[in-house]
């Protein structure tokens, strides 16, 4: 049941293999190494003792070991590769003198035991710190399993090795031996099942980051803005507090692109977000509306700080970027089109205001701040 554990764990890393998240590789690779040590593992007495002691041990030191690695890849981690060697060598080296030169098989579960518990403590403080919310859940789970696996290994080994030459068999039939059995045989897919979450919620992560972000620019994509504008109308029409709105757009855009090419076009628009959320607040909101136009959103604001705000976006623009920074040095000016949340309207009408504004300040000669007009009230009945 376990190598069919394994098997199925295998199976579904193999479905992630193309999702080119670190750690994938060597999670596949202990599930592998696992499947051939535990069929090895049920072959005892079947086929010779060099495989189902010597080198099924030996794979199963390999699937902690390539699960540990697996954790450290997927944190962007280095390998103490070293460390790992030298731990994998002395356990092996203790299995072969405890089978050949001192026959003792609960010794040789102490030294399995022992590197095993040691790999999976090693796990649980790779997986400690502070974590990026979507992980959290996964990460604590790995974790816990880790440790608790960990704890498992510690008491085999010392239970083993409190009467290291008691008569000892692989299969039998007592209580004690089949809770220790599952501890080593059940680690791999515990921990496997951890990796599979944690992956499985970088995707997800991922795919929501892509869905929310203009990949030119690095801003919140349109769809992003208008959730949370309408969160945060919502909170300014419950809390009573101000809401400013600034259109921004990159004058004679199209010039740009004709004069230098559409990959200068594409760094002043990278550029421009970059300054741009040097000077916003961080609580501010810049997004990509589309082509050369970008949305800053700013809660909790009154008409003063949004207008300094505006004007100090427009000054920080107007200077020419340092040609080995970014824009190739050249310089560009913004249109900025600004409003005010008045009292019962809505994120369109908002825009539509905003959006005059701008307007007006490309009429008005551009590179200029233009601040749009109160909405006309309709008449009473």
């Amino acid at each position: 049941m376990t190598t069919a554990l394994s098997g199925v764990m295998l199976l579904v890393l193999s479905s992630l293999a193309k999702s080119e998240v670190a750690g994938i590789r060597e999670w596949r690779r202990a599930n592998l190494l696992a499947v051939a040590a535990l069929l090895l593992f049920a072959a005892r007495g079947a086929v010779p003792e060099f495989l189902t002691i010597e080198v099924a041990n030996a794979l199963y030191l390999g699937t902690i070991t390539m699960s540990y690695v697996g954790f450290r890849r997927f944190l962007g981690r280095s390998v103490p590769w070293r460390w790992l060697a030298g731990a994998a060598l002395a356990a092996m080296s203790a299995l072969v003198f405890f089978h050949h030169a001192v026959e003792s098989a609960p010794l040789r579960i102490v030294a399995m035991s022992l590197y095993h518990g040691a790999v999976c403590f090693a796990i649980g403080t790779t997986l400690r710190g502070k974590v990026e919310p979507s992980l959290r859940y996964s990460f604590t789970f790995t974790r816990c399993a880790a440790l608790v696996l960990g704890v498992g290994h510690a008491w085999r080994g010392t239970f083993y090795a409190i009467d290291a030459y008691q008569p000892y068999s692989l299969l039998e039939a007592s209580t004690y031996n089949l809770v220790f059995f599952a501890i080593g045989t059940l680690a791999l897919p515990a921990l496997t099942l951890g990796a599979v979450m944690m992956a499985n919620a970088r995707l997800i992560a991922a795919s929501t980051h892509a869905a929310d972000h203009d990949h030119l620019t690095g801003a919140a994509s349109r769809r992003a803005f208008f959730a949370f504008a309408e969160r945060e109308l919502a909170r300014a029409e419950r809390r009573g507090s101000g809401l400013g709105l600034l259109l921004v757009d990159a004058d004679h855009f199209k010039r740009i692109n004709d004069t230098h090419g559409h990959g200068v076009g594409d760094q002043v628009l990278r550029d421009l977000v970059e300054r741009t959320q040097q000077v916003i607040r961080k609580i501010d909101y810049c997004a990509r509306l589309g082509g050369e136009e970008f949305a800053v959103l700013l809660p909790d604001a009154d008409d003063g700080t949004v207008l300094a705000v505006a004007q100090r976006l427009r000054a920080a623009l107007e200077r020419a970027p340092q040609a080995e920074v970014g824009a190739a040095g050249v310089s560009y000016t913004v249109s900025i089109g600004m409003a005010m949340l008045q009292p019962g309207e809505g994120i369109a009408s908002l825009m539509a205001r905003a959006d005059t504004a701008l307007y007006a300040a490309k009429a008005g000669g551009r590179n200029r701040v233009e601040a749009a007009s109160e909405p006309v009230s309709a008449p009473a009945a």
